[in-house]
């Protein structure tokens, strides 16, 4: 199962009633389908971001289902590191990934999280957050970065 269908089942909108029966039968194990855990991290940052349901709300619906222990997950990320990650997401208000990178950091009591994004390294206390990459060689590629999409927004522009 993708994580747009999971994250439909978890906010309310027109085609949750539908999603979640269907969800409910595979999470009973009436209809055999698979769900990968991941796809729960993908859910929160869709309905955070994109949706615009709130992050307590998400977080609240999305753990209750995992909480479930349904034999239709597939632990492809172990439940226990899902709730941790969307938890983290909640509290440090950071994406799911972000939540994910966290927890892991955390199971394997590692001090350490390397990363480039800034706001990480500012919302996060209990494990430091550093970016490996020099400050030259991070504004070069910044730099780059920049022109080159912006390189691609014009030739795209062109394109219509």
């Amino acid at each position: 199962m993708d994580t747009g269908i999971v994250a439909i089942a978890h906010f309310d909108n027109p085609a949750k009633k539908g999603v979640v029966d269907f969800l409910s039968k595979i999470l009973r194990w009436e209809r055999k389908c698979m769900i990968p855990t991941s796809s729960f991290l993908g859910a929160y940052h869709i309905m955070t971001e994109y949706i615009g349901v709130e992050r307590v709300a998400a977080h609240k619906a999305l753990i209750k289902t995992l909480e479930l222990r349904s034999p239709a997950f597939y632990e492809d990320i172990s439940i226990d590191l899902a709730v941790d990650a969307i938890t983290y997401a909640d509290g440090y208000h950071v994406e799911s990934w972000d939540g994910y990178i966290i927890a892991l950091s955390r199971l394997f009591n590692a001090p350490v999280i390397y990363s480039i994004d800034k706001e990480l390294m500012k919302k996060v206390r209990e494990v430091k957050v550093v970016n490996p990459i020099s400050e030259e060689d991070f504004k070069k590629y910044n730099e780059w970065l920049r022109r080159r999409t912006h390189k691609r927004t014009v030739q795209f522009g062109n394109r219509t």
